[in-house]
């Protein structure tokens, strides 16, 4: 965070509309961590939380509709041609589909708040054909709720700002654990009930 100071007062909200908005189609850079440092910024009077927050909201929509448009676009054909080096067959590229159609909003709102899912959630939304207008408005929605969250919370903190960030880091790395740990099991299960099939129609 103290290294991300100097770009912050130097170019001021751009910094942190342009992380966001490359963060949130694939690329390693610390968007919500701008948006964090920003808002201990506006506590100091560097800057100011609304525009913040409004530059921040910008390039979280629009990051995520260019993730959404490479998926729409350039993901499902290069997924059907080399997704099987990584266990990502048609077949279960048609069951992403089906659920995103059932839960899209509530994953797109919801992989927000996530390190990788958040860079994946536009492309993967798009691969699987999610209706835009319905990404779009899950999409804003899920930006709003991300950025008054992170926003307004070290806003609000002040000085107690970096002991809050270190306990949701921790929380965070949990989560995340745990969604990979069932995403293997899922993944294991998958595998042996499309062996069980193979045998039956053998």
């Amino acid at each position: 965070m103290e290294t991300l100071h100097p770009f912050l007062l130097e170019y001021g909200y751009w910094t942190v509309f342009m992380a966001i908005l490359l963060e949130d189609f694939g690329l390693p850079l610390p968007g919500e961590t701008l948006l964090i440092t920003g808002s201990i910024l506006a506590v100091q009077g560097d800057l100011h939380i609304v525009p913040l927050l409004l530059f921040a909201w910008a390039g979280a929509v629009l990051g995520d509709s260019i993730g959404y448009g490479l998926g729409r676009f350039a993901g499902r054909p290069l997924v059907i041609r080399y997704g099987r080096y990584v266990l990502i067959t048609p077949h279960r590229l048609d069951h992403a589909q089906t659920l995103f159609r059932k839960h899209g909003g509530i994953i797109v709102v919801a992989a927000r708040f996530f390190e990788v899912l958040r860079q994946l959630n536009g492309i993967v939304a798009g691969t699987v054909e999610m209706p835009w207008w319905r990404f779009v408005s899950y999409n804003m929605l899920g930006a709003a709720l991300w950025v008054c969250f992170w926003g307004i919370l070290f806003f609000e903190a002040g000085d107690k700002a970096k002991a809050i960030l270190g306990s949701f880091n921790d929380l965070e790395v949990l989560v995340i654990a745990g969604l990979v740990v069932a995403g293997a099991i899922m993944s294991v299960l998958v595998v042996k009930r499309s062996h069980r099939t193979a045998r039956t129609e053998k």
